[in-house]
């Protein structure tokens, strides 16, 4: 029988891996069996730059975290070697890291996953990590309004060269201030003028 000192080692590591999915924002369990050292190490260097980690952390004591947590749903996916990739900043970069390295590595396979705490499958984990990083979805956005910006400034400019062309005049006019004041003084005499009658 487990003496109490490793009981209590056991129940600190399940309550600060629980602390650490209850902050998370991206929780991946994947399968890393046939990984190389090499591949590990790539790996590890690769989500530490997308701001995550990996651990490979017992089943058991994964499962009782994931309670201490409330999130319920991936205890089937406890099954095999199981490695436990957690992201407190973003979700989608660690998730892609994970998936490209997937398909150069034919044994490592997502499992499932929490994302914001929402629980996926591993299809559902893919599919956002084929989705464009947010700074592209952001220089997409821009060239799409630069672009239909440059279309009105082309239509204008047509526009003023039919005009010219026929010989009309294009001028851009600004309303003055002046003539509104006179307006004002106008309409004051008049209001006067009324108010005497």
């Amino acid at each position: 029988m487990a003496s109490e000192k490793i009981l209590n080692q056991k129940k600190e590591e399940v309550s600060k891996l629980a602390a650490e999915m209850k902050e998370a924002k991206l929780i991946l369990l994947t399968d890393y069996r046939g990984i190389t050292v090499e591949g590990d190490t790539e790996l590890r260097r690769n989500l530490r730059n997308a701001n995550a980690n990996a651990r490979v952390i017992k089943n058991n004591i994964t499962r009782r975290a994931l309670q201490e947590a409330g999130i319920e749903g991936l205890e089937d996916k406890l099954v095999g070697p199981t490695a436990v990739i957690l992201s407190n900043e973003d979700y989608l970069e660690p998730s892609k890291v994970i998936y490209n390295f997937t398909k150069a590595n034919e044994f490592y396979k997502i499992k499932g996953g929490v994302i914001d705490g929402k629980v996926m499958t591993a299809e559902e984990i893919i599919t956002l990590a084929k989705l464009p990083s947010r700074e592209t979805l952001l220089s997409m956005l821009a060239g799409a309004l630069l672009s239909n910006i440059s279309k009105v400034a082309v239509a204008l400019n047509e526009v003023k060269k039919q005009k010219e062309e026929a010989g009309e005049k294009v001028t851009v006019s600004v309303p003055a201030e002046e003539p509104a004041q006179e307006n004002n003084a106008e309409e004051a005499k008049t209001e006067e003028s009324a108010q005497a009658e």
